[in-house]
């Protein structure tokens, strides 16, 4: 008699178990589609600022351009300031 019971529970027991899983996969279904969502926002962040990086290198002054500028301006302010004294 006591093998009946045992009988009726196994089941629901198997039921709660599925039920679980399922919830679990549910769970683990929606972690990775919003990894996956994140992982193409970030790689869309990281080509965004690539460019922006590309853009900014390639309208910089290079250094030697600024270094002359500079010895021609005081170089202009010298003699300007020779010539008025």
């Amino acid at each position: 008699m006591t093998a009946d019971p045992v009988h009726h529970v196994v089941p629901g027991e198997v039921a709660e178990l599925r039920r679980r899983l399922d919830v679990a996969q549910a769970r683990v279904d929606g972690g990775l589609t919003l990894l996956s969502h994140r992982a193409e926002q970030t790689a869309k962040d990281l080509d965004d600022l690539q460019s922006r990086v590309t853009a900014l290198e390639h309208n910089r002054w290079p250094l030697q351009a600024v270094a002359v500028l500079t010895a021609v301006g005081a170089l202009a302010v010298a003699i300007w300031q020779a010539l008025g004294r």
